[in-house]
C-alpha cells in the first residue's frame, strides 16, 4: 500500500477547492442512514425535482429549497429538506404568512454544482420564489449568491461554514469557524494544557479552522506542535498518529471530515491513544460520526457546535417530539447542519411577519434582527454582519451520545471584524478571509 501523503499548513495546497467550506463539503458516512433518508423522503415529501407554476398565486408565499437531494451530498441535502418542510408544515397548520398558505418548491440539484446556477435562476426568474433557502458546500453558495443577489430574491444560508460572508442579500444562521473556536479552544488550553496538535481535511474550511486556532492559540499561550491536512480520500493514518505520538501533545484538536477520515478515529483508538491523548474536534458530529462510530472508537471526543439533539431543554423536549411524531421512533438524529433547515425557515418565518409584506427590500429590513427562540436556544440576527448570534454548545460523546460540557450565550461571528458593516456600506459584496 502506498504510503498516504499529508500536507502541512507550510506546503502548498494542491487540493481543488470544489468542496471549500463546511464540514458538509465531503461525501461522508451514514449508508444506512441513506436508504432510510430516501424512503422517508419519497413518504412524506414526495415530489418532483422542481415545481414549474411560472409565480406565486395571490393566496401563497413561495420559498425555494435548493439541495442535493441526490448524488454524493444527498445525506445532507435530503434531511435538511425535511426540516424544512416540517417547518412549513408548521408555518401553515397555523395559518400561514401574512394571510398567505406557504408553497415549498424543492430543487434536487444533483450534487452537481451546474445545476445550483441553473436552479438559482429558475427559482428567482421562472418560479419567482420570496425566499430561497439552500446551498450545503459553500463552493455551492458562493455560486446562487450573486446570481440571487442579482435578481434580489432573499436568500439564507444554514451550513455550518469558514464565515467572512458580507452581502446584503444574503442571511446565514450556520456557525462560523471563529464561534466555535475562541472559547472552545481556551477551554481546551485550560483544560488538558498548552501543546496542541492540529489535524483536517485538506480543502479551504478546515485550512482556515486552523487559521483561527492559531490565532486564538497565541492568545492563550498555546503551542501548536504540528498542522496536517489530510487528502478527502485519504484511509490509512498510521504515519501521522506516529508523529502525533512523537510530538506528545497535551492534545490533539481534529476537523477531519468524511467517511474516509473516520478511519483516523477507529486507528487512533486501535493504537491504544483514545484517552491518552484527548480530541476536540469542530466537525465531529456535523455527519452523526458518533452515531456510527462503535462507543470504543469514539467515547471521550469533545465537539463544539450549535445544536445536540440531547439538549435538555423545554423547547428542546417540544421538538424533539414533534420530529418524532411526524417522521417516526426511528428517525435519524439531528445535528445542528440538519436542524437548521427548521431553524433558518422559523427566522425569516418571523422577519415575514413582522414586515407584513414580501416586498424584497422591506424583508431584509425585517431580517435584519430577527430572533428565533427554538430548540438550539435563540437565534438572533446581526444587522451588521448579517450573521446570526447564537449559544454555542461544547458537547462529549459517550456512548454514542453527547453530553453537554459548556454553553457559550450569543456567540457572534467575528470572522471578518471592522471590515463589514451593512448598515454603513450596503453595497459590500464579498466574502473576507483571516488576515
Amino acid at each position: 500500500m502506498a504510503r498516504p501523503v499529508f500536507v502541512s499548513a507550510k506546503e502548498d495546497a494542491k487540493t481543488t477547492r470544489m468542496f471549500q467550506s463546511s464540514p458538509s463539503g465531503a461525501r461522508t458516512l451514514m449508508i444506512n442512514r441513506r436508504t432510510f433518508n430516501k424512503s422517508l423522503l419519497l413518504s412524506a415529501l414526495a415530489a418532483p425535482a422542481f415545481v414549474g407554476r411560472a409565480a406565486a398565486a395571490d393566496d401563497e408565499v413561495v420559498m425555494g429549497a435548493i439541495l442535493d437531494l441526490s448524488g454524493g451530498l444527498d445525506i445532507y441535502g435530503t434531511p435538511m429538506l425535511q426540516m424544512m418542510q416540517m417547518a412549513v408544515d408548521e408555518i401553515n397548520d397555523a395559518g400561514g404568512l401574512i394571510g398567505k398558505k406557504v408553497r415549498l418548491i424543492k430543487y434536487d440539484t444533483q450534487s452537481n454544482m451546474q445545476l445550483y446556477s441553473q436552479y438559482a435562476q429558475q427559482a428567482a426568474l421562472q418560479d419567482k420564489v420570496q425566499f430561497v433557502h439552500g446551498g450545503i458546500t459553500s463552493a455551492s453558495r458562493e455560486i446562487i449568491r450573486p446570481i440571487l443577489g442579482r435578481y434580489k430574491t432573499l436568500y439564507l444560508y444554514s451550513t455550518p461554514h469558514e464565515g467572512g460572508v458580507c452581502d446584503k442579500n444574503t442571511f446565514i444562521t450556520g456557525t462560523s469557524a471563529a464561534m466555535t473556536v475562541k472559547e472552545p479552544l481556551k477551554w481546551a488550553v485550560n483544560k488538558w494544557g498548552k501543546k496542541a496538535f492540529l489535524i483536517g481535511a485538506d480543502y479551504n474550511y478546515p485550512r482556515i479552522y486552523a487559521d483561527w486556532q492559531i490565532k486564538f492559540g497565541k492568545e492563550y499561550g498555546a503551542t501548536i506542535l504540528g498542522n496536517e491536512f489530510a487528502p478527502l480520500s485519504v484511509t490509512e493514518f498510521g504515519p501521522l498518529i506516529t508523529r502525533i505520538q512523537t510530538e506528545k501533545p497535551d492534545f490533539v484538536s481534529s476537523a477531519l471530515v468524511g467517511a474516509a477520515h473516520m478511519g483516523f478515529y477507529r486507528q487512533w483508538a486501535a493504537a491504544g491513544m483514545l484517552g491518552k491523548i484527548p480530541i476536540l474536534s469542530g466537525s465531529f458530529g456535523a455527519g452523526n460520526e458518533q452515531k456510527m462510530l462503535p462507543a470504543d472508537a469514539s467515547n471521550g471526543i469533545v465537539a463544539p457546535r450549535a445544536y445536540f439533539m440531547e439538549l435538555d431543554t423545554p423547547a428542546n423536549k417540544d421538538f424533539t417530539a414533534r420530529y418524532y411524531k411526524k417522521f417516526g421512533d426511528k428517525a435519524p438524529y439531528v445535528s445542528d447542519l440538519i436542524l437548521g433547515g427548521y431553524e433558518g425557515t422559523m427566522l425569516w418565518a418571523e422577519a415575514v411577519k413582522k414586515a407584513g409584506t414580501l416586498d424584497r427590500d422591506a424583508m431584509v429590513a425585517a431580517m435584519e434582527g430577527a430572533t428565533y427562540a427554538g430548540p438550539a436556544g435563540t437565534v438572533k440576527m446581526n444587522a451588521h454582519v448579517h450573521y446570526a448570534a447564537r449559544d454555542i454548545y461544547l458537547g462529549e460523546c459517550q456512548n454514542q451520545t453527547f453530553s453537554v460540557l459548556e454553553t457559550w450565550k450569543q456567540q457572534e461571528a467575528t470572522d471578518a471584524g471592522d471590515r463589514c458593516d451593512l448598515i454603513k456600506d450596503p453595497t459590500t459584496n464579498q466574502e473576507f478571509t483571516p488576515e
